[in-house]
């Protein structure tokens, strides 16, 4: 591992400094590329205007005249957490906004697979819909939208995923990465676009006289749910997604939430009242996932829409209790996964340049998760499939990637398809996510094709864990109080939680349950516990660490300690 440290524009962070925001954090905002207290404020009315967004006045203008002539709204969503909380935020709006019949439908992961398929577009049309809604999804879905056509349905696509060669042929498509659309946040999550669809609809309802700027519906009350899923879907933390996770994080820390995400973080066991973007990433986004995972997205979004407590607490404990299964499967699943791995190649050598596996006991519904875990562990572009459940599928294996910074697994995904016809039979994501379908006599062919791929396109440089720093810490902000002022910010996906490097004594190291080292650092000549999870090899006496800041508890005295992300020694 290479550890270095982010530049730091002196200028910027000064210019910070004197506009009066910490010393510290103004060094951090300036290496993360901030260079005017403007870009900080987190203000409602600083948000991007939704009359940017290509397609939002389209959509109002459809949902509008929907909500007029009495018409049957129907959410298609996603089954990850951003889609339950797009369907969520999609419905409460709908229903705040005036429209009286709005009802969802969430694919089967097993089933149905992702996104509007021509059988979802029958179900919809059966459930009596005359406006079908994609959240999160729609903008690959060309036979779905044209069945749906067919059957006399309008289609409202709203997405934020990358556009294929054919745009479906929806009424309206809202999406910040169709082409022709100038829309300054192109990192919207799919409950972003879904938000900005209902501020636009606000507006069309507000010029049609249904209500004036005093008496409109608040739909800030929904920024909880859209700051869940923004950061719960790993997207760009741009300073308009900021803005949106800010937000919701401030209602929530004031105990302005709905029931159910109040539920989950009992059921989580973190305080709302000190809300973190951490705990969205980390304690409540998973549990929503765990559902669309092993059992039905349905749970997740009722927990979302419910406002009886009672309910909420019952779901918040049923999707805790899935997440637990989820954790034991994976933990199953990445132990079998990382032998695969590692048996590619001998334990001298270097990692191939991507890596593939495949076992016919793998569960399809956490190889997200599990990829993720292989590509930490090997710093390479990484596909873990699972052999599909969906009756008369059996013979295809169901693939999820994970990629590394340099390496766009879209891209690569699409290059294989040009280079190999037949082999993928649909593909899509990101740059660091994406996944795929296979047939099961092609694998070998998917697995020397992206390795191939990952040849040409990686180099020495790229293949070197690198792990970015903000270099060390000065031991006046070695305080607690400025633990809570770091963690009281937004950060994620391009907005790096802040990490600190430099070299340091080990004075004593000890492992605790079998699998973290526990430290005694000295730190500029002061003692300071650390902590490593998932560490069990001793470090040397003097090392260079990467550091995050902590604050411990022990008999009634809070402390800072360091949590360790990685060594360069």
């Amino acid at each position: 591992m290479k550890i270095i440290a982010r530049d730091i524009p002196p200028r910027a962070a000064w210019a910070l400094e004197q506009a009066g925001v910490h010393p510290l954090l103004a060094q951090l905002f300036a290496a993360r590329g901030v260079t005017d207290r403007d870009e900080l404020d987190d203000g409602l009315a600083r948000l991007l205007p939704p009359e940017g967004l290509q397609g939002a006045q389209g959509a109002a203008r459809l949902l509008a005249d929907a909500i007029a002539n009495n018409k049957r709204i129907c959410i298609v969503a996603d089954y990850d957490c951003d889609g339950a909380t797009a369907c969520a935020v999609a419905v409460r709006g709908l229903r705040l906004l005036g429209a009286p019949h709005v009802a969802y439908l969430v694919p089967d992961r097993v089933v149905d697979g992702y996104g509007l398929t021509a059988p979802i577009a029958q179900r919809v049309h059966a459930q009596g819909a005359d406006l079908l809604v994609t959240v999160d999804n729609g903008i690959a879905s060309v036979e779905g939208v044209a069945q749906a056509n067919a059957l006399g349905l309008q289609v409202l696509v709203t997405d934020h995923h990358l556009p294929g060669p054919e745009l479906p042929q929806a009424a309206v498509i809202v999406n910040p990465n169709q082409p022709g659309c100038s829309f300054a946040s192109k990192s919207l999550a799919g409950v972003g676009v879904m938000f900005y669809v209902l501020l636009a609809l606000r507006a069309e309802l507000r010029g049609r006289g249904a209500f004036d700027a005093g008496q409109q519906p608040k739909l800030d009350t929904l920024l909880p749910i859209v700051a869940l899923g923004t950061v719960a879907d790993v997207v760009k933390l741009d300073p308009n997604n900021r803005r949106l996770v800010a937000q919701g994080l401030r209602r929530v820390r004031a105990g302005l939430m709905p029931a159910g995400l109040a539920a989950l973080f009992t059921a989580a066991g973190r305080n709302a009242r000190a809300a973190t973007s951490f705990d969205f990433g980390f304690a409540l986004g998973p549990r929503i996932n765990a559902a669309g995972r092993l059992s039905d997205m349905t749970l997740g979004i009722e927990c979302l829409l419910t406002d009886d407590p009672v309910r909420a607490e019952e779901l918040a404990r049923a999707l805790d209790g899935i997440n637990r299964e989820r954790r034991e499967i994976e933990g199953d699943m990445r132990e079998q996964a990382l032998a695969l791995a590692q048996s590619l190649f001998d334990s001298e050598e270097e990692p191939p340049p991507a890596i593939c596996v495949f076992d016919p006991d793998f569960h399809e519904g956490v190889v997200g998760i599990v990829a993720s875990r292989i590509k930490e562990q090997f710093h390479r572009p990484t596909f873990v499939f699972a052999a599909s459940q969906a009756p008369g599928k059996e013979h295809e294996l169901k693939g999820s990637g994970r990629s590394i910074p340099g390496f766009h697994l879209r891209d690569a995904l699409d290059l294989v398809a040009k280079q190999h016809p037949g082999v993928l039979l649909r593909f899509g994501g990101h740059a660091m996510a994406a996944g795929c379908t296979v047939a099961e006599e092609h694998l070998d062919t998917f697995e020397q094709a992206l390795a191939e791929i990952a040849a040409q396109w990686l180099d020495p440089a790229t293949l070197q864990r690198r792990l970015e720093t903000d270099g060390p810490l000065a031991p006046e902000y070695r305080r607690t109080d400025l633990v809570d002022t770091l963690q009281q910010q937004v950060w994620g996906q391009g907005f790096a939680p802040p990490v600190f490097s430099e070299e340091v004594d080990i004075v004593s190291q000890r492992l605790v349950g079998e699998k973290h080292m526990a430290l005694k650092i000295r730190h500029q000549g002061h003692p300071v516990d650390g902590i490593w999870f998932g560490r069990t090899e001793p470090l040397p006496a003097r090392v260079k660490l990467a550091f995050r800041l902590d604050a411990d508890e022990w008999q009634g005295q809070r402390r800072v300690r360091f949590l360790v992300e990685g060594a360069e020694y």
